[in-house]
């Protein structure tokens, strides 16, 4: 056991001293040919810049184009006097590109090609694409427009084929705008469940001899062993449609009676979010439009997995971008791409994690930072530095309110004397689903509960806009074939703002505790995230269900 383990550290340190001899001989010869050198594990990869280069022809030629802006192409390369090499070089040039060429190490360009898993792959019968045709869609639209219809097309398969239970599930899935799929063994059988707006439904019982065929194409499209049943395993393949790809992450693990599977489904529609979309009131949008405009500074937002904070974000990005800054991500992992924004994921393996990334970010002289989530003191320390060194960073926090952010540093170690100059807004969020548009209907309540609403209007702060709640109505949810028969279609967010004014700055240098800092955001305006739910109740927009399952018993 001892000897396994000194060959186990002798061998990581050989592959260590492998990778340094690369990098070394890399520079080497970028001074000797007079190129610039270039570490691809420690910069932006964009997809946009790889697409000019096919993945076949890049390793063969040993090269990977890794930024582009406007016509300005970089290129990095192993050797640019090779025949390979110097054809493309040629051709892109060609082409209208101004290329820039840099020196890589052949393992610098390995993980570079890594990136081509997020641009279209290439297809082939069944090694990671499952092609739906458009008339195939429309077709299975009006057989699975809701999860009864779903449910019924499944049960009437007797013998199904597995390639056509699973282009029903995939199809019914899309339709019903499913985030996840889960299949779940039990002992004779498998459970299907949908996760629809942030819910699970049961949706069907797969007998388990066709679940582990099912399971078997699943690890082929997904590019995993078919022979490792005792190990988790993540793969991915694309679900090809007309004039969209949709991208599925696959996550394999084993139970009990068999693997679990889960299917993550990416769908680029989703997440295009405008800023004015995401459910924000009026006052709460301008007060983020005008940090927004600020050279520097930190935003953060706080709130569980999957309440929304990464699209929130990315709404932010979309809203500002001009190709005049330079925007730069750091993610775990790149889930969306974003035109314009140069986005780099975390790589564990290679020592670029979210503090060794962001530290790299910073020599790449960005204008706006996106760090995907701040995890440890250090992430922290390099994200606060930036935001005082005339960076705007946005990031992810894990606490249950705007205000426990400080908490939250504090508690990793960042000085509450960096904290209070760094930060200029810290955002809660939690999402909830809106009520049908096209069945929702009106809920008669008693006056007891009308006097309540009314005396909750009238202590809200000052600058929320009390004269759209003049007339308000409550509404429940009914069910139609719109929404599939759920009474609610998407999501919205519910949100509070703590900004950061010279008195929370210095309350927080003080240290004092949360509740006095929650007094204070209270005196300068701040809406709770509950309060914020109440107001798109009387809007119309969701129900009492939804909010008091989101933050809890509700207050009145």
């Amino acid at each position: 056991m001892i000897k396994k383990q000194i060959n186990s550290n002798l061998e990581e340190l050989l592959a260590k001293e492998r990778h340094s001899a690369q990098e070394r001989e890399a520079q080497r010869r970028a001074a000797k040919l007079g190129f610039s050198y270039i570490n691809l594990v420690a910069a932006p990869v964009q997809t946009k810049a790889l697409r000019l280069v096919n993945s076949q022809e890049a390793q063969e030629a040993k090269l990977a184009a890794f930024q582009l802006k406007k016509n300005q192409l970089s290129l990095a390369v192993l050797d640019p006097a090779a025949v390979k090499a110097k054809k493309i070089i040629a051709k892109l040039k060609i082409d209208g590109y101004q290329v820039e060429i840099f020196i890589a190490s052949l393992e610098s360009l390995n993980y570079a090609w890594s990136f081509y898993q997020f641009v279209t792959p290439e297809a082939r019968e069944i090694t990671g694409k499952v092609e739906i045709a458009a008339n195939r869609i429309k077709e299975l639209t009006k057989k699975l427009g809701d999860l009864k219809n779903f449910k019924s097309q499944l049960q009437s398969f007797k013998e199904p084929r597995v390639s056509q239970i699973l282009e029903i599930i995939l199809a019914g899935s899309l339709v019903n705008r499913a985030s996840d799929i889960h299949f779940e063994p039990e002992k004779t059988k498998a459970k299907l469940r949908l996760r629809i707006d942030g819910l699970l439904y049961d949706l069907y019982d797969i007998t388990s001899a066709v679940y582990l065929t099912l399971v078997s194409r699943i690890k082929l499209l997904s590019k995993l062993k078919l022979n490792i049943h005792g190990q988790p395993q993540d793969g991915r393949f694309t679900i090809g449609m007309e004039g969209n790809d949709i991208e599925i992450r696959t996550s394999v693990i084993p139970s009990e009676f068999g693997e679990t599977i889960v299917l993550r489904i990416l769908d680029p529609a989703l997440i295009k979010v405008d800023f004015e979309k995401l459910g924000l009131r009026n006052d709460d949008q301008e007060i983020i439009e005008k940090e927004l405009k600020r050279p520097n500074g930190m935003i953060l937002n706080t709130g569980p997995t999957g309440s929304g904070k990464t699209t929130t974000l990315y709404a932010f990005l979309k809203k500002i971008y001009q190709s005049e800054i330079k925007i730069i991500t750091i993610e775990d992992p790149i889930e969306y791409h974003l035109e314009g924004v140069e986005q780099t994921q975390v790589n564990s393996k290679e020592g670029y994690d979210f503090k060794n990334g962001l530290r790299s970010i910073l020599r790449q002289d960005p204008d706006i930072i996106l760090v995907g989530e701040i995890r440890d003191l250090e992430t922290a320390q390099i994200a606060m530095h930036a935001a005082l060194t005339g960076h705007l960073v946005f990031s992810t926090l894990h606490a249950n309110e705007a205000t426990g952010a400080i908490p939250r540093l504090i508690d990793l170690g960042a000085q509450p004397s960096v904290i209070s100059p760094a930060v200029n807004l810290i955002i809660a969020q939690r999402l909830v689903r809106k009520l049908c548009s096209v069945c929702k209907k009106e809920k008669k309540i008693d006056e007891q509960l009308t006097k309540k609403i009314k005396n909750f209007i009238g202590n809200l702060p000052p600058r929320v806009d009390r004269a759209v709640l003049d007339n308000f109505k409550i509404f429940e949810a009914k069910g139609c074939q719109w929404c599939g028969g759920l009474g609610y279609r998407e999501r919205i967010g519910i949100f509070e703002l703590f900004l950061m004014t010279p008195e929370a700055q210095g309350a927080i240098v003080e240290k004092i505790t949360d509740l006095e800092i929650q007094k204070i955001a209270r005196r300068q305006g701040m809406v709770f995230m509950q309060e914020d739910g109440l107001v798109k109740i009387l809007l119309g927009l969701t129900s009492f269900e939804e909010i008091e399952r989101a933050t809890g018993p509700l207050i009145l």
